[in-house]
């Protein structure tokens, strides 16, 4: 089982997360590529630590929008969604390059994952610059998600995830942020559910109902207080579980 968390969202002179302590733990590290944060220094140290921990180095794209971190929908044309992907991508990869390795994925970031989660229009734009740029990267999507589907048909390796730390709606969406309890912050019980998430393939929603959800990979968000030793907690669950070594 992959785990991975977003990485490299600080910028200038701040500082965001808990990005080496997360990477002695994870495996997989999706990386901010400039626009919704990140920048040069950080994107070239990040690589270079992710490296150096053995973990796969993702693209982690969103929109061009600093001041509401990725999680504002700007209606951009599908033409200036694939060219933002692939300047983004490109970036992160010559880094990747820099220091002697690839990039393995892409996750997509904040707005625009939501949106091209249930919008297969968005979908398309999304995969096609995907596809364009260089289709052997495996594709980070949520579970059940019209995004996996349209990457799963254009040919993508798609590896569908599952949040640990995020409440589910009935229909398998992310509970939306402004809702009391859409972000969880009990380890023991995050844990509880996770590993029944993997042995069940289900979890239950924010309003009680019990959902069916396949998935590859599990997401820890960096950028929540406590992501290192939520990411900790799981890891040593899942090797004294024998899901991971």
């Amino acid at each position: 089982m992959d785990l991975n968390a977003d990485l490299g969202e600080g910028f200038g002179v701040y500082a965001f997360g808990e990005d080496e302590s997360l990477l002695g733990v994870i495996t997989s590290a999706n990386i901010a590529c400039g626009f919704h944060a990140g920048d040069p220094q950080v994107m070239d140290r990040t690589v270079k630590m992710a490296k150096e921990y053995g973990v796969f180095i993702g693209a982690h794209p969103g929109y061009p929008d600093r001041e509401g971190f990725g999680r504002r929908h700007i209606p951009y044309s599908c033409q200036e969604i694939a060219n933002q992907m692939i300047y983004q991508m490109g970036a992160l990869s010559a880094f990747a390059v820099r220091h002697g390795t690839t990039l393995h994925h892409v996750k997509l970031h904040g707005a625009l994952y939501n949106v091209a989660a249930v919008n297969e229009d968005m979908a398309k734009c999304v995969t096609d610059a995907i596809a364009a740029y260089d289709p052997r990267l495996v594709l980070y999507a949520p579970s059940g998600s019209r995004l996996a589907s349209v990457a799963k048909t254009e040919g993508l390796t798609v590896w569908q995830e599952f949040f640990a730390d995020r409440s589910y709606e009935w229909d398998g969406s992310l509970t939306p942020r402004n809702i009391e309890g859409s972000v969880m912050d009990d380890v023991d019980a995050v844990v509880e559910r996770v590993l029944f998430a993997i042995s069940k393939g289900q979890v239950t929603t924010r309003t009680g109902e019990v959902i069916s959800l396949h998935f590859d990979t599990i997401c820890i968000h960096g950028d929540h207080p406590g992501a290192a030793t939520l990411a900790k907690h799981l890891r040593e669950a899942f090797e004294k579980s024998g899901i991971m070594k």
